[in-house]
């Protein structure tokens, strides 16, 4: 199969796990022999633009005419079965659908967060959930400056939202969510269920599991608000107050809050900071956990350190709505907190920790649950039966003849 792939790749300085989700895809498809070709941007160039061209990228998210140019050329030399989308912000822009019917190649679309129905992709602003702009014009979001807390940076994201939906509704063949959960949210919105399918996430087999019982509890990921950084140094300071749980809790990552938990872990015996972890460093710290902690307030749409944790033999202690009720089977691979509460997220590791036996036990049944459900096989499998489905229906009609697109208010008018 020949398969473009299309990305807009995040900013270098702070961990993307879609970032890393689109190379592994690649490389899984070439490994299986399949002739795969990139078309990407990256955030970082933008560094090195003018002045005049950093003024002119907010003008570029809603359509980017050069891209649909130069994608249209290539698709039309190369000739590939199927493009696979992935993001377009802030350099593509949606203007790569308009390149695939130009050339007449059909094209999936992973959804990894909710941009189809929140111009941020979050569904949260001033840190709780928010569904203003769901089914309806994205001004809230505008007026709320939900990106970045900016009405003007909101704007080209809002815009984008509000003249794309009917290019991306009539342009993808079949939409990929990375969880029921998110699927779910996406159907109650009004997109039609036969449209979205569930494709997981896949992670590479880090080649051995953990040895023993582990030294450390992690948090690995973005240091930010949403991403319940605050919950867990609330909740470990009641567990330190409480004489602790015998092993040190390890914060890795880089985000907004770094100053802060850096400043909180400074001086402490039973916290350390470790920055931002390399690849390598990640695989290493995860197979040395008791558990991998991802206490989230956000409705997250997957859990890539969670399943990154089952590979390694090792269970998580995660907030238990989202996309976590999908992968943690409470008291099987791991433990379930309530979301957003610091004494539920404490009384969780105080578990985890108390009971080394039981903990080994979680970590062989994660890992179980990782080979049946995130192998590489399993992600290679689903991927290629997803590209088929589309190739299949290019000249197909929608369920009932009907071509009409999405529009985000439950009409498919």
């Amino acid at each position: 199969m020949h398969v473009f792939v299309v990305h807009n790749r995040y900013v270098s300085a702070q961990p993307s796990g879609e970032n890393r989700v689109v190379d592994q895809e690649v490389g899984l498809l070439r490994a299986a022999g399949h002739r795969v070709e990139v078309f990407e941007r990256r955030s970082d160039d933008i560094a090195a633009r003018s002045l005049l061209g950093k003024a002119a990228v907010p003008l570029l998210v809603p359509w980017n005419p050069a891209v649909r140019a130069e994608l249209a050329a290539r698709l039309r030399t190369e000739r590939p079965d199927v493009v696979h989308v992935h993001n377009v912000f802030p350099l593509l822009s949606p203007a790569v659908l308009a390149a695939c019917a130009d050339a007449g190649v059909p094209a999936v679309a992973t959804l990894h967060n909710y941009t189809q129905i929140c111009p941020p992709g979050t569904l949260r602003r001033d840190g709780r959930q928010c569904t203003e702009c769901v089914g309806s014009a994205p001004l809230p979001a505008v007026r709320h400056g939900c990106y970045r807390d900016s009405r003007l940076a909101t704007v080209p994201l809002a815009v984008s939202l509000a003249v794309n939906r009917r290019r991306w509704w009539s342009g993808v063949a079949r939409f990929l969510c990375i969880s029921a959960a998110q699927r779910d949210v996406l159907v109650r919105s009004g997109m039609p269920r036969e449209r979205l399918a569930v494709k997981h996430n896949f992670v590479p087999d880090p080649g051995a599991c953990r040895a023993a019982g582990g030294e450390q509890l992690l948090f690995l990921g973005r240091l930010a608000e949403a991403k319940g950084v605050r919950l867990l140094m609330a909740a470990w300071d009641e567990i330190a107050a409480g004489g602790g749980v015998g092993v040190p809790l390890v914060l890795a990552g880089a985000g907004p809050l770094q100053g802060e938990v850096a400043a909180w872990a400074a001086g402490r015996d039973d916290v350390r900071f470790a920055g931002l972890y390399d690849a390598d460093e990640c695989r290493q710290a995860v197979a040395r956990s008791v558990a991998v902690v991802a206490p989230s307030l956000a409705l997250e749409t997957f859990g890539l350190v969670v399943v990154e944790a089952m590979a390694a033999g090792v269970p998580a202690v995660a907030a238990g709505h989202a996309a976590f009720v999908e992968l943690v089977e409470d008291g099987v691979t791991g433990l379930l907190h309530r979301p957003g509460d610091p004494a539920s997220l404490a009384s969780c590791l105080r578990r985890i920790t108390a009971d080394p036996a039981r903990g080994r036990e979680m970590g062989r049944a994660a890992r179980r649950r990782y080979e049946r459900g995130f192998s590489p096989a399993v992600g290679l499998k689903r991927l290629v039966e997803e590209y088929g489905t589309a190739i299949a229906g290019r000249s197909a009609p929608t369920q009932g003849g009907d071509t009409r697109p999405f529009r985000g208010d439950g009409d498919s008018r």
